[in-house]
């Protein structure tokens, strides 16, 4: 929400030296979020002038079309003779009144004004756009045209209101009445303690049924409509120079007058309304639920196909309006055009004016499911105050009568569904409680008062709600408020006092550990949101059937795009790849610890926990059982140079190896055992996938994959080719684990070495027969590794030779050749019966 300070001087009488960072720091510490304060007409200085425009000569000899204009510019120039200025646009004629910048006037962006010959003629000033003078957006993108009745002579920039400071507020989904200058002035006002002057106080008149005839079919979603008829609006009549202004410093562009004062009184109430051609309307306006199938072009220009949960507005032909977010086409208040054979302008000149109060969830999912956010859904999504319709419509009927010789009829529609003050019972120490600091009875309820509500009561006090402010809905919605306008700076710091003998629990120090050993290990932590798109899964080319498909759908969604909750962290991971690729990273390796999501087989409703009092054991097991599945699993990415290039030597680039290695990392963590076997599965490459094998309670399960990424899903996803990828369950390594980690012994007897080739069937993974040999060798064996693989004519077709160092110690002894042969004879013996190993020259 942009705030000009000036407008909201209208509503608050703020001290003369009060700057915009004044009141910035004011409203910062009320608790709003003014992200920055925008000096208008900063490094403008004069003289800049109204003008006339007397000739223009078009000079014809320059590729493009140049004009040299005279221009009255009064006593401004101190001669009081026609200014000559070369210009080059064409939207304006003799006898136009134009803003002039005599020579000396500095313009935005340190663009000097002087006398200067160009184009063969002396150019003594600048004839200006609005572009040229930082007043934003009008629509126009030329000259700035002023009405006729301003004199010659007379300070443009204090016409145009050039000088001024605007407060850029980000508003919070709680505190929508925030999107209006009555509810900043609101603020302003108590912030400085001072009167506020509302604008919403106003004289309206009570319903009387001779109004334009309403029918409100669904009172749920619309419970509130106001309806008032003006007639007789002069078609040409355009919006004067202080409305157009005061829409641009708030971020608006001027449209016409009758949408243009719409506009200004949302800005200023807070209540979205809209005009109705009356002409174009046909029967008695009416608000209920779209029928599927209907169809409705909004002011867009879009034709959209209607949904039966969206609010419309209809007449007997059908929807004309999608409520609360964009009117339709065909009751468009129509511009002023001449008949060219009458000259008779024709136009809109009597209008229907729209107050209503819609629910404010129809009207964001209808905003969501068209994916039409517009300034009226801002509004209503946050909560607008429904008995401002009326006050709302009465101040757009006196702008067009004012401004357009418009005559308000009569007749008011009102309908209403009737509804009750809400009311919160609050203790009256209740605020104390929660701050901690004694603010007593009398303060409670001043702030109480400020904000609108009305307090009755002593120990017990029953406060009535205002309308404005449906985020106050309990008693620590009172009291935050109260907070707040008391000063969160005001408030004690203290520190947590926990209770002795609690730290981190083992799942969590083997999160951790992991952290640091694949941060050891070259990766970089890259934590994601755990929001996706089911289109994701597709590119990941998961198989139909894919557990992982199964997602849990979020009710109400950050992003449409990323409705559901992830099942593997690979998404976001290779999103930040692709990202980083893209801003020149070539090297990268990253990886993330995170929860994965997975329905319930049967969901379960939670039920809503109190917050007057801490949950019982019982209801938080409820809410516990009623959520998804959430296993903690470890992935990571690699592309590019895994040991990097220089002077050294050539460097080596990553490959399946790598990710496979930073799963037995993992697990090395966890004191799983952890087996790689060959696998086909999802988005990897199905001959270069590895199964990540463990075993919880003697039953084999596979905890994840890793491996390169198929070229299939790379170029789905835009990923440099031969990208790897790792993912794991952590819960279920951590089951596998085999009793607590213990650091490694030393012993200081000597080690046995002993080496082994074997012959095995090349489909055999050497991880297994590294296993097999692990198995048989017995509690001797101290390691063991592959140090050569040899596949040729001597291990004949089909075979391949591999060669592990055993390494044997005792850590009470020295082994004997005997005792090292032995435990080698059985690792032999065991890979021989599981994976039909020979040794070779056998």
């Amino acid at each position: 929400m942009r705030v000009p300070l000036s407008w909201l001087r209208e509503y608050v009488d703020l001290p003369v030296s009060e700057t915009g960072r004044d009141v910035q720091a004011k409203l910062i510490a009320a608790g709003l979020e003014v992200e920055a304060v925008e000096r208008l007409g900063a490094g403008l200085t004069g003289p800049l002038v109204v003008g006339r425009v007397l000739t223009i000569e078009e000079l014809t000899d320059f590729k493009k079309p140049i004009r040299f204009c005279t221009v009255d510019v009064g006593p401004a120039n101190g001669t009081g003779a026609p200014q000559e200025i070369i210009c080059g646009a064409r939207n304006f004629a003799v006898g136009d009144k134009v803003v002039v910048a005599l020579p000396g006037a500095v313009l935005p962006g340190e663009f000097r004004i002087a006398e200067r010959k160009t184009y063969g003629r002396m150019s003594r000033g600048m004839i200006c756009s609005g572009d040229e003078l930082g007043m934003g957006d009008d629509g126009s993108h030329g000259i700035i045209v002023l009405p006729p009745e301003y004199e010659v002579g007379i300070d443009a920039a204090e016409l145009l209101e050039l000088y001024d400071e605007v407060l850029d507020i980000a508003v919070t989904p709680d505190r929508g009445y925030c999107l209006s200058l009555r509810g900043v002035a609101r603020e302003t006002a108590i912030a400085y303690g001072l009167p506020l002057r509302d604008p919403a106080l106003l004289d309206v008149p009570g319903p009387n049924g001779l109004g334009h005839p309403v029918q409100v079919a669904d009172p749920i979603g619309c419970d509130r409509f106001t309806a008032r008829t003006v007639t007789g609006l002069d078609p040409e009549a355009h919006s004067p120079i202080w409305l157009r202004r005061r829409l641009q410093k708030a971020g608006m562009r001027p449209v016409s007058l009758a949408v243009d004062v719409t506009n200004y009184v949302m800005l200023e109430l807070g209540q979205p309304l809209h005009a109705y051609d009356r002409g174009s309307v046909q029967g008695a306006i009416g608000v209920r639920r779209a029928e599927p199938g209907e169809k409705l072009t909004t002011l867009d220009g879009v034709a959209r196909v209607l949904d039966a949960a969206d609010l419309v507005i209809t007449d007997d032909r059908g929807p004309i309006g999608l409520a609360g977010v964009m009117g339709g086409a065909n009751t468009e208040i129509a511009d002023a055009v001449a008949d060219p054979e009458t000259g008779q302008v024709r136009g809109t000149t009597d209008v229907v004016v729209e107050s209503a109060h819609f629910d404010p969830v129809a009207i964001a999912r209808t905003a969501r499911r068209h994916k039409l956010s517009s300034e009226a859904s801002k509004r209503f999504e946050r909560g607008v105050d429904p008995l401002a319709g009326a006050a709302a419509a009465q101040r757009t009927v006196d702008l067009l009568v004012l401004l357009a010789g418009g005559t308000a009829e009569p007749g008011v529609t009102q309908v209403s569904s009737p509804s009750a003050p809400r009311t919160i019972t609050m203790a009256a120490d209740h605020p104390d409680r929660v701050a901690g600091v004694a603010y007593g009875r009398e303060t409670v309820v001043r702030r109480l008062q400020e904000v609108g509500c009305d307090v009755y009561g002593q120990d017990e006090l029953i406060v009535t709600v205002p309308s404005w402010r449906p985020d106050l809905g309990a008693p620590n919605d009172l009291a935050e408020e109260v907070l707040r306008l008391e000063g969160y700076e005001n408030l004690p710091a203290t520190l947590p006092r926990p209770p002795a003998g609690r730290g981190l629990t083992e799942r969590q120090r083997t999160h951790r550990r992991i952290g640091r050993a694949l941060a050891g290990a070259g990766y970089v932590e890259t934590p994601n949101y755990p929001f996706i798109s089911e289109q994701v899964l597709d590119q990941l080319d998961l198989a139909a059937d894919d557990p992982d498909r199964r997602v849990v759908r979020l009710v109400n969604p950050l992003s449409d795009e990323e409705p559901a909750l992830r099942t593997t962290l690979l998404p976001g991971l290779l999103g930040a790849l692709r990202r980083n690729v893209g801003r020149g990273g070539h090297d990268l390796a990253l990886f993330e610890t995170g929860l994965v999501f997975h329905p319930l087989a049967e969901p379960r409703t939670a039920a809503v926990l109190p917050v007057d009092r801490r949950p019982t054991d019982e209801e938080i097991a409820g809410l516990n059982a009623a959520l998804p599945e959430q296993p903690r699993h470890a992935a990571v990415v690699l592309t590019g140079e895994r040991e990097r290039s220089g002077w050294w030597g050539k460097g080596r680039p990553a490959d399946w190896a790598d990710a496979v290695e930073a799963a037995r990392t993992v697990a090395r963590e966890t004191g799983a055992p952890l087996l790689a076997e060959q696998a086909q599965y999802g988005p990897w490459h199905p001959g270069r996938c590895a199964a990540l094998v463990t075993f919880v309670d003697g039953e084999k399960r596979t905890a994840g994959h890793a491996g390169e990424l198929h070229p299939r899903v790379i170029k789905a996803l835009g990923l440099p080719a031969r990208t790897c990828a790792m993912e794991v369950d952590l819960d279920l390594l951590e089951r596998a684990a085999e009793g607590t980690l213990e650091a490694p012994r030393i012993s200081t007897f000597p080690v046995a070495t002993q080496d082994v080739a074997l012959v095995v069937d090349q489909a055999v993974p050497a991880a297994f027969v590294e296993h097999q040999l692990t198995l048989g060798a017995g509690e001797l064996l101290e390691s063991i590794r592959l140090f050569d693989i040899y596949t040729g004519d001597q291990v004949g077709p089909g075979k391949k030779s591999l060669a592990y160092a055993l390494r044997f110690r005792a850590a009470d002894r020295t082994l004997t050749v005997e005792e090292a042969t032995a435990a080698r004879e059985a690792a032999v013996a065991q890979a021989a019966a599981t994976a039909g190993a020979v040794l070779r020259g056998a």
